[in-house]
């Protein structure tokens, strides 16, 4: 059930008009705001056409950037997923998990560059070097 392509409508980015600095927290929510089953003539299949939003907010009243677009699933049996969508608003474990994860990694990339643009540090955490207490050099570690 693989994800086949990805498109995205819109990208949004605006700053708050809390700007003095402090403490800044970041959450990002992916949601599923429509599904849809729709013909794929190259594939000569039917996928599913997932339609989603994806924000990342900085608070207290900083910043937001939201991302918009649509997703293409291969499903092997698409009317229970639809079905279970018309009930509840929700996706089975397993769809939902790669669905998800596919728009975390997608949108996070994207989000970071226009919090960049933005000068906003980005959405997610990024990996820092620090030295070890002994290679920092005896004028810096006083």
């Amino acid at each position: 059930m693989p994800i086949v392509g990805m498109t995205f409508h819109s990208f949004e980015a605006k700053r708050g008009k809390n700007l003095k600095g402090g403490e800044v927290k970041v959450n990002s929510t992916p949601k599923i705001i429509d599904i849809r089953e729709m013909d794929v003539p190259s594939l000569g299949k039917k996928a599913l056409a997932f339609d989603f939003e994806f924000l990342s907010e900085y608070t207290p009243d900083v910043a937001s950037i939201k991302v918009t677009g649509e997703m293409l699933y291969l499903a092997d049996k698409p009317e229970e997923i639809i079905k279970k969508w018309k009930k509840d608003k929700g996706l089975p474990t397993e769809v939902s998990v790669e669905v998800l994860n596919t728009l975390f990694r997608k949108c996070l990339l994207k989000a970071s560059n226009l919090a960049e643009d933005l000068q906003l540090p980005p959405p997610l955490d990024l990996p820092r070097i620090v030295p070890k207490p002994s290679q920092v050099p005896e004028k810096e570690a006083r």
